[in-house]
């Protein structure tokens, strides 16, 4: 054997399953669930805004996580349409954190609850009195948004329940012929996906202000979506690894990977938001600058820069070279980083439309984060309890054990 040669590593000498692992977190994740729950109702029923406030710290956080899955379902899907094997120990842990999206299909009752308080097209009155509002209704009406949230959410549902529950079936049978149907599939899905996300954050987050609209817009929310998941994803493997877990399957090569599509997202959410950004100050238009204009003004100036720094000067810098992306301990800072830009960038996304000029942060913006995070956490801790952190009888597992960088 060449010396040059990792020798091949067997998955049966790996500890590859949550085991005793499991209930603690499970248990810690639902304990942090259950206090921002009770944080979320004391807070709620004692402010003064009729539940306004509460409707929008939940709606930053419920988009937040939706994101995370989404950016999981993308990366599962993707996967299958390129015949990828280098991703194969990776992907199980992604089809775990996609899976969690008939959860939030659940989650989202409250924003559906606090219609009235988001979105003022909901209000017929208002609708009465503004002309451009009229001219949409027959798109931004109750009755047809609400059937809308019922289509995007059955679509991802469907597509991360039969990714998850084939791979693990395939673990059980080992037939490859299940890999075939999976990739059969991801070219339909593919396009399911970016047609229901596009339009689901034109309806949760665009439509705050329904008399401004980008058509970059969902190109945006994709872009800081699938890089929140794959800051995420070097985050799940290190702390697994930390806990003696998949120690010799996910190696060096893997983080590097993992580290480069972090970093060529960086740089792609900062394309799209400067596209989006140079286009309508060039323009000029009115009723398009106003929503920048918002975000440029009083304390939400100071926000905005941040975003430019925060979530792309920063996370640019640190993971621009391959020796961060190359040790474990390392690409988690930065990684860790960029996921708390992401939640900003949702805050600045929602927050501008109901508080002008001032950074309205309240105790309600991080106990509905705690209280969905924990829900987000247990729910895919529970779903793998007994299920392998690997993708075990994938026909190019093998691929994936061997992979190097070139």
């Amino acid at each position: 054997m060449n010396p040059m040669v990792s020798p091949p590593i067997d998955l049966a000498t790996e500890k590859r399953h949550l085991g005793e692992l499991a209930p603690m977190v499970i248990k810690v994740a639902l304990a942090i669930g259950v206090l921002g729950i009770a944080g979320t109702a004391w807070l709620a029923y004692g402010a003064h805004d009729g539940g306004e406030r509460f409707y929008r710290s939940y709606l930053v956080a419920f988009v937040y996580f939706l994101s995370l899955s989404l950016g999981a379902l993308f990366f599962v899907v993707l996967q299958h349409l390129t015949h990828s094997g280098w991703s194969v120990v990776l992907r199980r842990m992604a089809e775990a954190v996609a899976a969690n999206l008939p959860v939030l299909a659940v989650l989202a009752l409250p924003v559906l609850f606090g219609l009235h308080h988001l979105y003022h097209w909901s209000d017929p009155e208002v609708v009465a009195g503004d002309h451009l509002l009229q001219g949409k209704a027959g798109y931004l009406n109750v009755r047809f948004f609400l059937i809308r949230m019922a289509i995007y959410f059955a679509v991802w549902a469907g597509l991360s329940r039969y990714y998850f529950r084939t791979s693990l079936r395939q673990d059980e049978t080992g037939d490859p012929g299940l890999t075939l149907k999976m990739e059969r599939l991801s070219g339909p899905a593919i396009v399911l996906y970016a047609v229901t996300q596009t339009f689901a954050s034109f309806d949760l987050l665009m439509s705050l202000d329904a008399h401004w609209f980008s058509t970059i817009y969902g190109v945006y929310f994709f872009a800081g979506s699938i890089l929140g998941f794959f800051a995420m994803l070097p985050i799940i493997f290190y702390l697994l690894q930390r806990s003696g877990r998949l120690t010799h399957s996910v190696t060096t090569e893997h983080f590097h990977d993992m580290g480069k599509l972090a970093f060529a997202f960086t740089v792609f959410w900062a394309y799209i938001a400067f596209s989006q950004f140079m286009l309508i100050w060039y323009s000029n238009m009115p009723e398009e600058t106003g929503w920048y204009l918002r975000r440029q003004q009083g304390q939400w100036a100071w926000v905005s820069l941040t975003l430019l720094f925060g979530h792309f000067v920063l996370p640019f810098l640190a993971l621009i070279s391959r020796y961060p992306k190359r040790r474990r301990g390392m690409i988690v800072v930065p990684t860790m980083w960029i996921l708390l830009m992401h939640w900003l960038d949702i805050y600045w996304l929602v927050m501008p439309e109901a508080s002008e000029g001032r950074v309205p942060f309240s105790l309600l913006d991080l106990t509905c984060f705690l209280a969905l995070g924990g829900v987000f956490v247990a729910a895919a801790a529970h779903r793998m309890r007994r299920r392998a952190l690997v993708c075990e009888k994938d026909p190019r597992v093998a691929e994936s054990l061997r992979f190097e960088n070139a």
